[in-house]
């Protein structure tokens, strides 16, 4: 090396230890020597990023996976009939006779009857049963589906009770156990009347009734408890059109001939619908009306197809789910499958009906990508609800910044958003540690992703992480999806297994 390069470099490294920029750096380059001098001695010494280390980025690759996922608030329900009394009762030992059946699933849906106390108030012996019926569930770390009803056979007129007030009292009681165990329930259905509790055959089947039952029944439940009616006619019922925030419903009050109102309603948000008559006939059993949307009234029963187009605006806020019955072609796997999606369901009954859920295991899926060949029972249960996925991810290093960029594309190729927005986290590990990972939560909006006929559509996730306190070594980059309520872990349809902090998204090395 002659004199002039060394002195050239003498410079530079004062230049820099006096902290001029790397501007200043580059402009006395010509002071070396040549350009292969020059590109050797900068990866040599010139700092890049944090503590003078530069950053070296290995990414993850991600496919779509057809696997079976373990997610709550979602799936084939198994359901469940408490008669409760005064009587003492071993609810874990029942519960344990059925634990066979309990393994697969992650919703139990339980009828709690009460027409032991159709007089009168619940008893505390009776509320006593409820609460440790309540507990014992807990322990099976299960989401619910919860309905009380007074009637099992179909003869509800002999077993409700004979005023309203008896009802909402029933449901004023209930008040602390609803609240205390909110993190495990996750819809109430009806509003304890009609034959098992469908809102249908009672003395107490009028707009007003049902107001005064669903504000009483809003008011006992906590706010992260779904609520949900049987038709999309009960719903317009309970909630004026003109108490809907703009833009949520393809609807104005002027179309029907109301007015907006000043406040938006308290179930807005949170009440849902559930179908006990799912695709058995072209009224869904009961569930549709037969009138255009173009000549109805807002209360009104709908035709087939509008009412469908209202579960596909609606149930993008708020579940939707119930139980198909009746063999017939609109229940065939391909109506099915256009149906459900558009009404966005969440959840099914795992055995009824047999004729139904039997004619979609003898029928085969044919579409392309991973599901191609399944049989369409096992293609429903994949799709119910959310099945959220990573497209693609990346990893991208600020050297100048001392900052790693993380870009997350997501997908939801179920029938229905995760309603509850999850908590998002990205985790950074050092592989040559034992250090806990740090933590580093994530702002989005996994619940705008609609599935349904919206499963292609992609919502990215964008986090910026600095760097400027971390040493040298090899960092993994790792992302967790959780429920909030359930605090359980949210799993992802790709082909790549979760591991003890989360998916692995790729790693960056920094050295000098």
């Amino acid at each position: 090396m002659d004199d002039q390069t060394v002195r050239g470099l003498n410079i530079m490294r004062e230049i820099w230890k006096a902290g001029v920029g790397m501007a200043v750096v580059l402009a006395c380059a010509g002071l070396l020597g040549g350009c292969s001098l020059k590109k050797e001695m900068a990866d040599q010494w010139i700092p890049f990023g944090a503590k003078g280390l530069k950053g070296e980025i290995e990414q993850a690759v991600f496919t779509e996976s057809e696997r079976k996922l373990n997610n709550p608030n979602r799936g084939f329900y198994q359901l469940y009939e408490f008669l409760i009394t005064d009587s003492e009762t071993d609810y874990k030992k029942i519960i344990e006779e059925w634990y066979p059946e309990l393994a697969d699933i992650n919703l139990m849906f339980i009828q709690i009857n009460l027409q032991s106390y159709g007089e009168g108030d619940i008893s505390q012996k009776g509320l006593d049963n409820i609460e440790k019926l309540f507990d014992t569930l807990e322990t099976y770390e299960k989401q619910l589906i919860i309905r009380f009803v007074y009637d099992r056979e179909g003869r509800v007129m002999e077993h409700e009770p004979g005023s309203l007030e008896v009802i909402l009292r029933h449901m004023e009681q209930l008040e602390n156990t609803l609240k205390k165990h909110c993190r495990q329930i996750f819809i109430v259905q009806g509003v304890f009347t009609g034959n098992w509790g469908e809102m249908n055959g009672s003395r107490y089947d009028t707009e007003e009734n049902w107001r005064v039952l669903a504000k009483k029944l809003a008011q006992v439940t906590d706010e992260s408890t779904y609520l949900g009616v049987r038709t999309p006619a009960q719903w317009r019922s309970l909630i004026s059109i003109g108490q809907i925030p703009k833009g949520e419903l393809p609807y104005t009050p002027g179309k029907f001939g109301m007015k907006k109102e000043s406040k938006i309603s308290p179930l807005w948000g949170r009440l849902g619908l559930f179908n006990d008559g799912m695709l058995g006939s072209e009224g869904d059993y009961g569930t549709y009306g037969w009138k255009q949307v173009s000549d109805a009234e807002w209360t009104d029963g709908w035709q087939r197809e509008d009412e469908l187009a209202f579960q596909d605006a609606l149930c993008r806020s708020v579940p939707n789910g119930g139980e198909t019955i009746m063999d017939n072609p609109y229940n065939d796997l391909s109506n099915a499958l256009k149906d459900m999606s558009a009404m966005h369901v969440t959840y099914l009954n795992k055995w009824h009906d047999p004729s139904v859920l039997n004619k979609w295991a003898d029928t085969i899926v044919e579409e392309d990508g991973c599901f191609n060949g399944m049989d369409g029972y096992t293609y429903v249960e994949r799709h119910l609800g959310y099945r959220l996925l990573i497209e693609s991810v990346q990893l991208n290093y600020g050297r100048r910044g001392s900052r790693l960029s993380v870009r997350i594309n997501m997908k939801n190729t179920g029938f229905a958003p995760v309603y509850r927005n999850p908590e998002l986290k990205l985790l950074i590990y050092r592989e040559d540690s034992e250090e806990e990972p740090l933590v580093y939560p994530i702002e989005g909006q996994l619940c705008r992703l609609a599935g349904g006929k919206e499963a292609g559509d992609v919502l990215a996730l964008q986090k910026e992480i600095s760097l400027k306190e971390f040493e040298e070594g090899r960092y993994g980059i790792y992302f967790t999806v959780t429920d909030p309520n359930s605090g359980r872990r949210i799993y992802l349809a790709n082909q790549q297994n979760a591991g003890e902090y989360g998916y692995w998204l790729g790693r960056i090395e920094l050295k000098r």
